[in-house]
């Protein structure tokens, strides 16, 4: 069974505020664990379903080679990158604009690399990954925003 944990933040818990945009906003620390042995590579989506404009997509990334084990704090893993909500391809970090928000990274084992390019949208991800995802699992943060 493939697990996705941090070891700033367990699931459903609340995000260090380092990782957040009133800190350093950095990508934090991930372990992955599990991956099934005919993967040929990963994906991960982070986004914030309680942002006020709908879904907000913080970091979109695939092609992640299938025998990363860890993504160490503040690096991003080797693979093509995804246009972002905010426009840009590298992480966002949680950022709400009040209120206490969920953030979602979802990891995803695929079957297959993607023929995707640079600079797809998440929605773009989601629909080359369909039929492709052998396993998908998710870990919950928390923030509230405190200025």
């Amino acid at each position: 069974m493939m697990t996705f944990t941090s070891e700033v933040f367990k699931n459903n818990e609340t995000i260090p505020i380092k990782y957040t945009c009133e800190g350093e906003a950095m990508l934090p620390p991930f372990s992955i664990q599990g991956v099934s042995v005919i993967a040929k590579s990963l994906a991960i989506i982070m986004e914030d379903p309680d942002a006020p404009s709908g879904i907000w997509a913080h970091w979109v990334k695939w092609n992640i080679a299938s025998n990363v084990t860890s993504i160490k704090e503040g690096k991003e893993p080797k693979g093509l990158s995804g246009l972002n909500t905010g426009g840009t391809l590298v992480y966002s970090s949680p950022c709400p604009p009040y209120g206490t928000h969920r953030y979602v990274f979802k990891l995803y084992a695929l079957h297959t690399m993607l023929d995707l390019p640079e600079g797809s949208s998440k929605k773009e991800l989601e629909k080359a990954m369909m039929g492709h995802i052998l396993e998908h699992v998710e870990l919950n943060g928390f923030y509230t925003r405190t200025k």
